[in-house]
């Protein structure tokens, strides 16, 4: 059964909570994109893997991953929901 609305809530992050665990390459390269007017909208902790940080773009329209070596993936093999955005 598909519900219509979304009934996740959105909650505000906070900005220290979502920078734990990242690497310090991570931490670099987000210093550097938040320059840039990126954001970082969420960090995805899959259960035994390395936190997964997504950024945003000023429009929304793009995002991208920050790799643990600092590198930046704009094609990540995944999608986002309207409500990440």
């Amino acid at each position: 059964m598909v519900h219509p609305r979304e009934r996740r809530k959105r909650q505000a992050a906070d900005p220290r909570a979502l920078r734990e665990g990242l690497t310090a390459e991570q931490l670099r390269a987000l210093d550097t994109l938040e320059f840039f007017r990126w954001t970082l909208a969420f960090v995805r902790r899959p259960p035994f893997q390395d936190p997964v940080p997504v950024l945003v773009d000023r429009t929304g329209e793009r995002h991208a991953v920050l790799r643990p070596d600092g590198s930046i993936d704009e094609s990540p093999d995944f999608r986002l929901r309207e409500a990440e955005r």
